[in-house]
């Protein structure tokens, strides 16, 4: 089972990112629990959201603590709250940000630990082709590149499915380019 903790702020999409990885997880064949941690937030507060996939049955219910997979939406959060609590000392470590993997890696007092770093601009890409700050979704694709949970080309063909329900063509088009550059252009480091 791999285990998955979300970090972004209310409204940026995480806890729809942190379900469609599950349910491309589900397509594939595989388990999954992906539910988001509420309190008194408002908008712009910071959130978590969890996201768990396995092979077998899960058969425990209850939020992350430990997780082999952190994935940070707002790098405005990097230094405001510990991202890295709990995360396995080989995890995998995904940010948004411009910064290269080794400046998040000092900037978090990761150097010389076996964590995996990996950062993507996606708020960059998230503005060149959809036209909006709302990163979360295709940091999906920087995390299948990760972590290797899911195909990226299933997790392509949900986002259409999923958005092609309620969106434009173009639109949904946009989201699935967002996604594949990020993909794409994700650096470990």
């Amino acid at each position: 089972m791999t285990e998955i903790r979300w970090h972004g702020r209310a409204g940026q999409g995480i806890v729809t990112a942190s379900e469609l990885l599950a349910e491309a997880a589900l397509k594939e064949g595989k388990y999954f629990q992906a539910f988001p941690e509420y309190g008194p937030e408002r908008m712009g507060a910071p959130i978590k959201a969890y996201t768990r996939i396995s092979d077998e049955p899960i058969e425990i219910h209850y939020q992350i603590l430990n997780p082999e997979v952190v994935v940070v939406v707002n790098p405005n959060l990097l230094g405001v709250i510990d991202v890295t609590e709990g995360l396995a000392a080989d995890g995998v470590l995904v940010v948004n940000t411009p910064e290269s993997p080794a400046q998040v890696r000092q900037r978090l007092h990761l150097v010389g630990k076996k964590v995996r770093v990996f950062a993507v601009d996606a708020t960059r890409i998230a503005l060149e082709t959809i036209r909006r700050d709302i990163p979360a979704t295709l940091m999906l694709g920087a995390v299948i590149r990760a972590a290797g949970l899911v195909k990226v080309e299933n997790t392509l063909r949900l986002i259409e499915e999923k958005l092609g329900a309620k969106l434009r063509s173009e639109v949904v088009q946009s989201n699935v380019t967002a996604l594949r550059r990020a993909y794409e252009e994700v650096q470990e480091g």
